[in-house]
Parts: C-alpha cells; structure tokens; sequence
C-alpha cells in the first residue's frame, strides 16, 4: 500500500480561498512513490487533469453532498512521461526569444488567446517567451496540438508561470 498525505482544503474553499497554490506545493514536496489524500467540497476536475500530466492517477469518492475525497497516486516514471506529453526539447539550441510578454495581470482566456494569436504571426523556428499568473494547461495542450515545442516552469513565487514557445520549424506560417 503506498503511503498517503493527507490534504483537507474544505474549509479553506468554503471560506472563498483558492488552494491551488498550496496543493500544488504538496504535491511538490511528496517523497517518491507518496501519493495525497486531498479532501475537497467538489471533484476538481481541472487539478485531476493536471495531476494527471505530472504523472499521478486518482481515484475520486463522493463522501456527501459538498465532501470529495480524491487520492492520488504516482504512476511510474516511464507512464509519467508517456502521459505528460511535454516535448523533451533541448532549449539551448534555440534562437533568443523575439517576442516577450508579460500577461501576468491577463485571465488565463485572454492570455491564451493573446499567446496563440502572437504564434500565429511568427515564422517557424522563432520563439516566444511569455509570463502568465497559475499554470496555463489549456493553453499548453493547444501549442502542442498545433506541433510547437514548449517548455515552462513556476518561477519562485509559484504564482508565475514561465513559458517558452519555438514555432514548429516544420510548419510553414504565413506572415
């Protein structure tokens, strides 16, 4: 049986507060093969996805009407990366960034839809660097599916997200 940690953010939602930050710093700090009991008011559908892509696999119950427990447990690392679906991209071979955005004060929509449209214009090969607030999953999977390369990360607040795009050098843009 996999040890778990116990997570319970049910007063903190039912108090208005968003727990993002604080459940994804203890998903962070778990020991390898350690999964998390998270104990919620809803299913968090968007934190299961994105657990989801980190290589973790859950299992939700409703415990009563506004009481969820969730568990989530690691997969292995070969079915972590095959469910990531981040390119392995070596970075340092990439040209500097031509376009930087700072979208920090943007909704997540509007920062995507600013991202995806900046693409749009640039020829292949160029990269963009961008900053948005929380981690930007939609946004990632629709790069992805348009065939650019990404990589991304938190910078040290955990609240910004760093993003690097290189339009497919296979994709022909019209400019």
């Amino acid at each position: 049986m996999i040890p778990l940690r116990e997570l319970d953010v049910r007063e903190l939602l039912r108090d208005g507060g968003a727990p993002f930050n604080l459940i994804m710093e203890t998903v962070t700090s778990l020991k390898p093969r350690e999964g998390l009991r998270l104990l919620a008011i809803f299913e968090p559908t968007p934190l299961i996805h994105q657990l989801g892509q980190r290589g973790y696999s859950h299992v939700s119950r409703q415990i009563a009407e506004d009481d969820w427990e969730i568990i989530f447990t690691p997969e292995s690392e070969a079915e972590a990366e095959m469910q990531t679906g981040q390119p392995t991209v070596e970075t340092d071979l990439w040209p500097e960034p031509i376009w930087n955005m700072d979208l920090t004060d943007l909704a997540p929509s509007d920062s995507m839809e600013r991202i995806l449209a900046r693409l749009e214009t640039m020829k292949a090969g160029e990269v963009l660097f961008a900053l948005v607030s929380g981690e930007p999953i939609f946004l990632l999977n629709e790069v992805k599916a348009r065939g650019h390369e990404w990589v991304g990360n938190f910078d040290s607040t955990g609240t910004v997200y760093r993003i690097m795009v290189r339009v497919n050098p296979s994709v022909s843009q019209t400019v």
